[in-house]
């Protein structure tokens, strides 16, 4: 199948050519996004044509979980061993949670690509590794008139720069009932799909933090060469954007924002109309603003105040998207857990310790540039 292309080489490897679960799970994946608002694609019918729910899936897909934990873990579930034994084996937990360490890395870069891709890279690279990312002079060489008595000009030489970038450990610790998940009283499919939000969400948040702090740094005080301005304008933005666009070889620029912040975007004119149908309407901003594309970040919860959100709203930044991005994610080896014994819980719940390592940072030497509506 054309999805199974999509599996990164330790899922593929991890799976021994079994990768029926990690196909069905990558399209479940999608669907979750699809019902929390991502704007993806996923199966609506069986392979019989018949229409297929996304709670059908979730159930096909459990039933399909514990068939590749009984792979994984060699230990046979036969009709006279009480499930809670069978559940309790530990090469049984152990398993359970490598096949999820595996299905967190089938869909997480992907995912972030769709997520962050207008401004961020995303490179995985194997345990032990650094990421170092060549940075190349943007400028051009020199040009100079010259007489015909003149045998060369001055030298020019130019050198590259280099950013590391090492990724960094983190975990998280959930509690889950094994017994109940493989009684069908838990979805694992549903605990899976949280994990991987939850990571997600991080990096996302990580990878923001390193570009907004980039933008933040932006020049202001020279008119020829600033690249931060306060309040939009129709011609502020076009100045930006020119800027952008030839110092980034031409590479065309982009207009990037929230809905909220990309709801500014108006001509200088008053005079505009707006049907019913258009985009303006409909989606609450211009796709295309003066000859620019425009492109919507998802907004994204800051789980560490009630109710906040961590992207600004009172920003709109300029960048040329086929240009070297800005920021770089980086994701070391894969995922990795630890797991505790039921028995070891007062609440005979097991826990299971998820680490991930990776890290976001600024590695380029394209431009970009801030319009400040606040």
């Amino acid at each position: 199948m054309a999805i199974e292309r999509q599996l990164p080489a330790n899922v593929l490897e991890f799976a021994s050519g079994n990768t029926d679960l990690y196909v069905k799970f990558m399209d479940y994946w999608n669907h979750y996004r699809a019902d929390n608002g991502a704007k993806t694609t996923f199966q609506t019918t069986d392979g019989e044509g018949k229409p297929i729910s996304f709670a059908d899936k979730e159930a096909m897909l459990n039933i399909a979980l514990a068939k590749e934990i009984e792979r994984i873990a060699g230990v046979k579930n036969v009709d006279n061993l009480p499930l809670e034994v069978w559940a309790n084996n530990p090469m049984v937990a152990w398993a359970a949670f490598a096949v999820v360490n595996q299905l967190i890395d089938a869909v997480l870069p992907k995912t972030l690509m769709e997520t962050i891709g207008i401004y961020a890279d995303v490179r995985a690279i194997g345990y032990g590794d650094n990421a170092a990312f060549d940075v190349e002079p943007r400028d051009l060489f020199v040009v100079s008139k010259a007489g015909h008595g003149m045998g060369q000009a001055e030298i020019k030489k130019q050198f590259r720069g280099q950013v590391t970038i090492t990724p960094e450990m983190h975990e998280m610790t959930v509690g889950v009932s094994m017994y109940k998940v493989l009684a069908g009283a838990e979805s694992l499919a549903a605990f899976t799909a949280k994990a991987i939000r939850s990571m997600e969400s991080q990096i996302t948040v990580d990878a923001y933090n390193a570009f907004a702090t980039a933008m933040a740094a932006l020049p202001t005080t020279d008119a020829n060469g600033r690249l931060k301005i306060s309040g939009w304008s129709q011609d502020s933005f076009l100045e930006l954007a020119e800027r952008v666009s030839a110092w980034n070889g031409g590479q065309e620029a982009a207009l990037v924002g929230t809905q909220r912040a990309l709801q500014n975007v108006l001509p200088d004119d008053s005079n505009y109309r707006y049907t019913l149908d258009d985009h303006f309407v409909t989606l609450c901003f211009i796709k295309n603003a003066f000859g620019y594309n425009a492109y919507r970040l998802p907004q994204v919860a800051d789980w560490e105040t009630e109710f906040a959100v961590r992207l600004a709203n009172d920003k709109l930044w300029i960048v040329s998207p086929t240009a070297n991005k800005l920021v770089k994610v980086v994701l070391e080896g894969s995922t990795l857990s630890n797991t505790q014994g039921a028995f070891d819980s007062a609440n005979l719940t097991q826990q299971a310790t998820f680490y991930k390592m990776w890290a976001a940072g600024v590695a380029t030497s394209s431009l970009a540039a801030t319009i400040d509506l606040a």
